[in-house]
């Protein structure tokens, strides 16, 4: 396949780690695991491409590519940053999951394509998880992904049914003011933002577990870094 190297030159003017900073809910009396490790903040037309309304599943797929290229010793994919959403796209088509016409289309993708494309570009496979529902099923999920965060370090991409905006989580805390997730939002456009001025306007936040759509069903896609994962300071 032919990479399409564009994405590559810009990233090192993207903003890293961009919840660094933000407060822990319930600080105190709380059980949190973040992100370990650098990654790069992705989000709609971050390389010039209005993908606003169906690229959200692709920037966040780019986000946790790039925590992958900083923080494991991978076999495949060692010169790439993240792949281009067309490069997505191709790899889909090239797997057999998607039909020709999915290549140059403004359809979205979710957590099981995610899963594909990081195993296609980086030999890293991925954990799919299905909640049936939100509400208890959700609040149930908490203790895993701070599992996730202490083993394996990576973001995780959540997607949905009728909730099917996707988002990158950074870290999961319990206290006693109930359950939160850190949330990577890649739904922002326009002009490059300071971090602080991300976290204030809330595209990187805690969001409580219960204000998750009750009625829709979420899945959880956590890469499985094993041996890969190189050691952090």
């Amino acid at each position: 396949m032919q990479k399409d190297i564009f994405i590559d030159s810009l990233v090192s003017a993207f903003l890293t780690n961009v919840h660094v900073g933000l407060q822990i809910p319930d600080e105190h009396h709380a059980q949190s695991a973040t992100v370990k490790g650098d990654y790069a903040y992705f989000h709609y037309g971050c390389d010039g491409l209005d993908d606003r309304g169906w690229g959200c599943g692709y920037r966040t797929v780019q986000s946790m590519a790039s925590w992958l290229f900083y923080n494991c010793s991978l076999t495949k994919g060692r010169g790439l940053v993240a792949p281009s959403l067309p490069d997505m796209q191709r790899a889909l088509v090239s797997m057999e999951d998607k039909p020709a016409h999915f290549s140059g289309s403004r359809e979205w993708i979710g957590t099981f394509e995610a899963s594909l494309v990081l195993d296609y570009f980086y030999d890293v496979p991925c954990k799919i998880v299905h909640v049936r529902g939100g509400g208890a099923d959700l609040e149930q999920v908490a203790g895993q992904l701070r599992e996730h965060f202490e083993r394996h370090g990576s973001p995780v991409m959540m997607g949905g049914g009728a909730d099917n905006s996707s988002k990158g989580v950074l870290g999961a805390c319990s206290g006693a003011h109930g359950n939160h997730l850190l949330i990577a939002d890649p739904h922002y456009y326009g002009a490059q933002l300071e971090r602080a001025e991300l976290q204030r306007r809330g595209w990187v936040r805690w969001t409580e577990l219960s204000s998750l759509d009750h009625s829709s069903f979420y899945n959880l896609c956590m890469p499985q870094t094993g041996s890969m994962l190189k050691t952090f300071k």
